[in-house]
């Protein structure tokens, strides 16, 4: 079990089309089967509702409703990007989940992350869906039902792996290991380092190639968001994922980049945000 914790949002749509795998729809409902665990209050507001099963857009818009309701929380940083988005992928030789064993993982992973906290009554809004093959997503808004903003923990992604770790052996996963000693053996230290200065010459946040890629890409999103009538939007929504992705794989070869130099891996830790100019203009959800 792989977790990444990708960089903050703006809006639940583009974390949740993402773990959906498409677009954010007003059409799609959203069965137990997808949305496999959320936030023990939610239950107060789905009471006695006629309809029970939402669509991907009125989830969205729940998870976004507390930046609606406290305009003026902002993170220690003084940013509003309040959704967190954690996403775990299994090994692709692990067994399929049921749905409660998913539900399992989700709510413990949710207390790792620090986003569910038993018996806190003002906590977060936060959903987890399983819409991908061997991957879970959950999807918070920090700013919190009193209108603060839920704290991070410094050491964050080393209770999120070893949460994940326990999650591993609890439900007979496949653990992740260290690289198996004869594939060390094969390539020589001096080539690891070489490696591993590509990989992260490759996954530079600022100044890399991908980092132009991206940086490309949201420019263009920021110009069609401006565009009037439903084409533009849409698809610089369709790039904004784009650059989310682009991101995803740039932590990925760091993380491998980490690996082979033998330092602490950093993934989803610390990392620089993207430029703020890629939040100037999206399309309203």
């Amino acid at each position: 079990m792989i977790p990444r914790v990708n960089e903050r949002a703006i809006a639940a749509r583009y974390p949740l089309g993402e773990a959906l795998g498409r677009s954010v729809s007003t059409q799609e409902g959203l069965t137990g089967h997808t949305v496999v665990a959320h936030w023990p209050g939610l239950d107060f507001y789905t009471l006695g509702e006629e309809q029970a099963i939402w669509t991907s857009a009125q989830w969205a818009e729940h998870l976004d409703d507390p930046l609606t309701e406290h305009p003026f929380a902002a993170s220690p940083r003084g940013d509003r990007r309040a959704i967190f988005h954690l996403d775990v992928r299994l090994h692709p030789d692990d067994r399929d989940l049921t749905g409660p064993e998913w539900a399992e993982a989700a709510h413990r992973l949710a207390r790792a992350a620090g986003v569910e906290i038993p018996g806190d009554d003002n906590g977060c809004r936060w959903i987890a869906v399983q819409a991908q093959p061997g991957r879970l997503d959950l999807i918070a808004n920090l700013i919190r039902l009193d209108g603060t903003w839920q704290p991070r923990h410094p050491d964050l992604a080393s209770r999120i792996a070893a949460e994940a770790r326990r999650i591993e052996t609890d439900l007979r996963l496949i653990p992740l290991r260290a690289t198996p000693p004869h594939r060390a053996r094969a390539t020589a230290p001096g080539a690891s380092t070489q490696l591993a200065a590509v990989l992260a010459q490759l996954a530079e946040e600022r100044s890399g190639p991908l980092a132009t890629v991206r940086g490309l890409v949201e420019h263009a999103a920021h110009r069609l968001a401006r565009l009037p009538g439903a084409v533009g939007p849409d698809t610089a929504y369709g790039l904004e994922l784009i650059a989310r992705r682009v991101y995803g794989i740039q932590q990925d070869l760091d993380a491998t980049a980490a690996r082979l130099s033998g330092a602490p891996d950093q993934s989803g830790v610390g990392s620089a945000p993207p430029s703020p100019a890629q939040h100037a203009a999206r399309p309203s959800p």
